[in-house]
């Protein structure tokens, strides 16, 4: 019979199987990415090769594996880093709608689920860089 005592701590990156689920997660945001008229322009380079290299380090890394992408890259600074792209709402929706795809298509257990996709909901408002104003009321 298992006890509390019985139990190991995992962190995510082992929970869902290691770097080979973060390559497939990537690998199937990305191709919801090169579909998608709003998303796809947000990516200078023709080749999304190093754009997928980089996610998938830093997801990893971000969930308890290798650091190859502090090691790589440094501080990842994401604030900074997407700043010269324009995030609004739409932006937000349509990675968010991809990256949802993604995880629906690897189907992790349901408590990697739930931080994987609390963890995305977060990041992609908190990379809204829009300058959009709005007022209310009269002046």
């Amino acid at each position: 019979m298992a006890t509390d005592s019985d139990e190991v701590e995992v962190t995510l990156f082992e929970a869902v199987g290691g770097m080979s689920f973060f390559e497939r997660l990537v690998e199937v945001f990305y191709r919801h990415v090169q579909d998608d008229e709003i998303l796809l322009p947000l990516y200078p380079e023709s080749d999304l090769a190093p754009a997928k290299h980089r996610l998938t380090t830093f997801l990893a890394q971000y969930w308890g594996g290798p650091t190859t992408y502090a090691e790589e890259r440094g501080n990842p600074a994401l604030k900074m880093r997407h700043f010269p792209y324009a995030i609004g709402p739409v932006e937000r929706d349509h990675w968010m709608a991809a990256m949802r795809a993604a995880v629906d298509e690897l189907d992790p257990i349901p408590q990697a689920r739930v931080m994987l996709m609390d963890y995305f909901t977060m990041a992609a408002e908190h990379l809204r860089n829009d300058q959009t104003m709005r007022f209310t009321g009269s002046a």
